[in-house]
């Protein structure tokens, strides 16, 4: 189904269900059509259950790297936490609003390509180079290099590639998530950027060249 009618289809799916009064069970390997259509969302991997929650603990809570990852783009980054309400990565301390850890206990920092905001480089928690800009019409998504590791960033705002930027994330923008046999596997988003070069580089990957 095109992608409107997908759409209308959730939202008459879900008011069937709510008409008829019984549990629906619905399979799905798209995490939007599961946080739009669900009461309670379960995630498994490999047939094993990683987490069950509702659609908005599933999203801002998830329990590990494969969880953040699945539901929704992630930047995953390692970090360690300070104390209570304080993670520190790059080399800086950031407030947030996790608590119950260990003192410097070695943790997974998840930021929502979202809950990023552009700021001029001299105002900026983290400096980064922007390395790939792709226009969706409602949004950019951006590659930023962050000392070798990329991050995306989705915003309102445009920025050249090869320009500099700050970026100024909120308190309530980190979640803190143990290590956990996921931990290194996700959120990095190098290969983006490397799959968008070699199309870019390859004549034949698509496209013609005019005569």
């Amino acid at each position: 189904l095109d992608l409107k009618l997908r759409k209308d289809m959730q939202r008459e799916l879900k008011q069937i269900q709510q008409q008829v009064g019984i549990t629906f069970i619905y399979v799905t390997h798209d995490q939007e059509e599961a946080l739009t259509m669900s009461d309670t969302v379960v995630v498994m991997n490999k047939g094993e259950i990683q987490q069950i929650g509702t659609p908005v603990d599933i999203y801002n809570e998830p329990k590990n790297a494969f969880v953040a990852d699945f539901i929704g783009e992630s930047n995953i980054i390692d970090g360690i936490m300070v104390e209570d309400n304080v993670v520190r990565m790059y080399r800086r301390n950031f407030p947030c609003l996790d608590k119950g850890f260990a003192k410097n206990e070695s943790v997974d920092v998840v930021v929502r390509p979202e809950d990023i905001d552009i700021v001029p480089v001299e105002q900026g928690q983290i400096i980064g180079t922007v390395t790939d800009v792709t226009f969706k019409g409602m949004q950019y998504d951006i590659i930023v290099d962050f000392e070798g590791f990329k991050w995306l960033i989705q915003t309102t705002d445009f920025s050249p590639l090869g320009s500099k930027i700050g970026v100024k994330i909120d308190p309530d923008g980190f979640h803190i998530m143990k290590k956990s046999e996921y931990s290194g596997l996700y959120g990095d988003y190098s290969s983006y950027s490397e799959e968008y070069d070699e199309l870019s580089a390859d004549p034949d990957a698509g496209g013609q060249e005019d005569e």
